[in-house]
This record gives C-alpha cells, structure tokens and sequence, in this order.
C-alpha cells in the first residue's frame, strides 16, 4: 500500500510523515549491522500507515537500531502466504525476529487455522535461526463482542508454536473504550488502523520484543535512519498511549513463548 506524503488524524493530534528522500548535505552512513532485524508477514493490517517503519523510529526513540521489512499484501491469511512460499523467503531473509498476523480469526475454525499455520512458520523461522511474533489484531466493526477471541486464539498459536505474543489488538481496545476521537484506533472503516492505532501497535512492539518502557519516549520521534517515519503526538495524548502501552505490554509479558 502507497503511503502518502503526510498522514494528519484531527488536526495536531498526530502525524506521520515519510523520511525525506534529500536533504542538503551528505546522507549519514547507516550502521552496517543493527541490533535486530525484524521481518513482518501479514497483510493490510501491517501495511496501512507503513507499521514496519513506524517501529523502525519507535524503536531508534528508544535507543535500538532496528531494521525492518514487510510482506503484507492485502486480505492474505497465514495459509496464503505460504502457498505464495514465504517459507523460502523466510529462510533467505533470515531475520532475528518474524512478526506474523493474519485477520480476527475469532471463529473455532479459523482459530485452528491460525495455529496450524502459525506453527509452520515458526518451524522454519527457528531454522532460519530466528524468533517468532505473533501479532494480535482485533475484531471487525460488526464483530467487537468477539475481542476475547480474537486475543484468545492468537495467545494460543502464540503458546502452541512457541512464539511471543504480542498483544497489539489489547491496548487498541483500550482506546477503543475511551471512545474519543483523540484516541480512535480505527480509520474510516472501522477495522484498519487511524495513524494513532498504528502508533499505539509500533509501541506495544517494541515493548514486548525489546523489553523497553514506552512512557518517557518524546513526543517528537525524527524518522528512524532505515526508512523510518517521523511521528509527533501532543503531550497529553503521548502520555496515555504510553501509559497504556506500557500497562497492556506488563500484563502479558509472561504469556507465548
């Protein structure tokens, strides 16, 4: 998905702005070698508002340099991208971390899909020698009864293939209960994520995969130096995102692999 030149959600509550392609003097050389790098395989989920380099600056505004890339065409599930041969991808790419999501996958049986094909990935990530994520999303508009499964199902592929939980779609119900539009997590259809939900979902991330405490960061993130995006959010709405990114990150810490 194209990202446009300038994300604004409620006038100076929050942008994204892409990195700039020039600028006036020599570029700064990039470390050879980051810290981590990280891989996301999803869908449009990840791709709307460019999640993988949101976590690049999140990350950086953190003190890690993090490199990040992403397979996320849109409406693909899990079983998808492995009829598309992610698995060769994921075994060329050999990333330190692969984050994975697909859609709700509340229902019985989409639940055991998301297992199955979750612990395939995971298998060949270990043999790539890296970790796996696993991504919580959330519900449909229609669906929000179906949070708990949603969660539920995602925590079990988590725990069955090993992997991390990574409870994204948990701190999105919290600002989804606040029911404001300072904190709507949620674009215009309801289900993919407003620039303050991808935010909130680059936070808990970095939290969960890095262990690093989200209330503190500045409010005014530069790009991250491998094709980040910067981000500025007003004090005020900084400090309840990060409180609650930090609450969510805390109470599942324990849980996945």
């Amino acid at each position: 998905m194209s990202i446009p030149s300038r994300h604004h959600l409620l006038a100076g509550v929050l942008f994204l702005v892409p990195a700039a392609c020039g600028s006036d003097g020599p570029a700064e050389p990039v470390p050879v070698e980051p810290d981590a790098e990280v891989l996301f395989i999803g869908n449009s989920l990840t791709a709307t508002n460019n999640l993988p380099a949101v976590v690049n600056t999140v990350a950086e505004a953190a003190g890690l340099d993090v490199a990040t890339r992403a397979v996320a065409p849109g409406n693909f599930s899990l079983e998808d991208h492995w009829a598309q041969g992610i698995d060769n991808f994921i075994r060329t790419a050999q990333a330190d971390l692969v984050v994975i999501q697909q859609g709700p996958s509340s229902l019985p049986e989409n639940q055991l899909d998301l297992q199955e094909w979750t612990d395939s990935i995971a298998r060949v990530v270990r043999e790539a020698g890296g970790e796996t994520a696993v991504l919580m999303v959330w519900p449909t508009p229609d669906r929000r009864f179906a949070y708990d499964d949603v969660r539920d199902g995602y925590l079990n592929a988590a725990v069955q293939a090993g992997a991390t939980f990574v409870p994204a779609g948990e701190a999105l119900r919290v600002l989804l209960d606040q029911g404001t539009l300072e904190f709507a997590p949620f674009g215009g259809d309801g289900f993919h994520p407003s620039p303050v939900g991808t935010v909130t979902m680059a936070l808990v991330i970095v939290g969960t995969l890095f262990d690093r405490e989200l209330t503190g960061l500045p409010t005014e993130m530069p790009a991250g130096s491998r094709d980040g995006i910067a981000i500025s959010i007003p004090e005020s709405t900084a400090e309840f995102i990060y409180s609650v990114t930090d609450s969510v990150v805390a109470a599942w810490e324990d849980e996945g692999g």
